[in-house]
């Protein structure tokens, strides 16, 4: 036990040490600190350089209430269309507005040589709720009764249950927010898999290809050296999503005086919201990252040099976007799919599909509890065929490709249990 922590302490310092770790640590916060950048100096943008021109007609009177004038306020009053059009030709102004106001109505022509969604955007909420509110003057309205006409309807959506005794029962319909983190659970799997998949499988092979697996084999046993190498870089992903999660509290924790969070918080609780379903998430998560793992340490473990890893490990690739797409586009489209359902109990796969029913509530407890058992049953007898697969090609050299590999190290397994391999403890 001693030796296999030596190994695994060996495999995770090594990796979490380097710059590649380091680098694929950093690019979600540089990317997101890049995009708030880039949100940053495109409000600045628009506020500071968008400079629209206004031409005004119409009644006198409307053009001088509170309202007309509020909405002038934040542009440049110019007397024609004649002086509009040449300050657009001088580049003076970036945008043309030509607003004439006659009985309670109120019509708008922009002109730009630019596209300006947001301006055009703006400009005709702006207009509109300008024409609200002259219309409301004018049919004699308050403030409170303008308002009251405006105030939307309360609309709720409501998941029903039935007992036992076939009674109903009412609960807030949260699907919408748990299916994005459904989404997000089956994204975040593919890149962990996609990711790693390739360290676990050069880190099995490593010794192999520099043919000095004798050597270590006469100080410690394959077994120890299989399960140390795996624990080492599985310590590595579980640093990296620590890292994450920490990182989401601290986020939380310091925009949770923000206005937007306080009135989502007010109105719903998280713990409602995700409940049990989030635990099931990350549990489905961790294990299909390991039964992955498993998988990429055995296709690893076939090869006789490093520079075929990327071949050994398709079937890991292959399988891994199957159940991405899967998971992503049926899910998306109709997660109550018979595709959906039935994938949600294989192994490979399950990890991808049954988030999206968890967020659906379209799975019962005894369906995730069955699904659960038979992906951790599929795990143990992964670990434990490819440690004795390990033992048996650990010390056999095949440049016949991953499946004459895989052929010769079964027959050998067969032949002999101990794969012709001593443990030394």
């Amino acid at each position: 036990m001693s030796k296999f922590w030596v190994i695994t302490k060996d495999v995770y310092r090594k990796n979490v040490r380097s710059i590649s770790f380091i680098i694929m640590l950093l690019v979600p916060f540089i990317a997101a600190a890049g995009l708030y950048i880039i949100n940053q100096v495109t409000d600045n943008a628009t506020e500071e350089g968008d400079t629209i021109g206004v031409v005004v007609q119409g009644d006198s009177d409307l053009l001088n209430t509170v309202e007309v004038q509020t909405v002038l306020d934040s542009m440049t009053v110019l007397n024609s269309k004649e002086q509009g059009e040449e300050q657009l030709k001088e580049e003076e102004i970036d945008g043309l507005l030509l607003l004439s106001v006659e009985k309670e109505q109120i019509n708008g022509e922009f002109y730009s040589s630019n596209t300006m969604p947001q301006v055009t955007m703006a400009l005709n909420q702006q207009l509109n709720q300008l024409q609200s509110s002259l219309r409301a003057k004018a049919l004699g309205l308050s403030e409170e009764e303008v308002a009251s006409l405006n105030a939307s309807v309360p609309f709720s959506v409501q998941k029903i249950t039935f007992n036992e005794n076939g009674e109903m029962n009412t609960e807030e319909d949260f699907t919408s927010i748990r299916l994005v983190v459904g989404m997000a659970t089956t994204i975040l799997l593919f890149i962990f898999i996609v990711t790693y998949a390739s360290i676990i499988a050069q880190e099995i092979a490593s010794e192999k290809g520099t043919r000095i697996m004798e050597v270590i084999l006469s100080s410690v046993s394959a077994r120890s050296h299989f399960y140390g190498k795996l624990a080492g870089i599985l310590l590595v992903a579980l640093t990296q999503i620590v890292v994450y999660a920490v990182s989401i509290g601290l986020g939380f924790y310091w925009l949770k005086n923000n206005s937007t969070v306080q009135a989502f918080l007010a109105e719903f609780s998280i713990r409602d919201i995700l409940g049990e379903f989030l635990v099931y998430t990350l549990l489905y998560l961790i294990l299909g990252i390991l039964i992955y793992a498993v998988l990429a340490a055995l296709c690893g473990s076939l090869v006789s040099k490093v520079e075929d890893v990327s071949k050994a490990i398709l079937p890991v690739t292959y399988l891994s976007l199957a159940g991405y797409m899967i998971g992503l586009s049926l899910g998306m489209a109709n997660p109550d799919h018979l595709v959906i359902r039935v994938t949600s109990f294989i192994p490979f796969f399950s990890s991808y599909t049954m988030p999206i029913r968890l967020a659906n509530n379209f799975v019962s407890t005894g369906e995730i509890l069955l699904s659960l058992m038979i992906l951790v049953l599929s795990i143990v007898g992964l670990i434990i065929f490819s440690e004795r697969m390990y033992k048996a090609n650990v010390l056999v050299y095949n440049d016949n490709g991953i499946f004459a590999a895989l052929k010769q190290s079964v027959s050998l397994m067969t032949k002999n249990k101990s794969g012709g391999v001593q443990d030394h403890e």
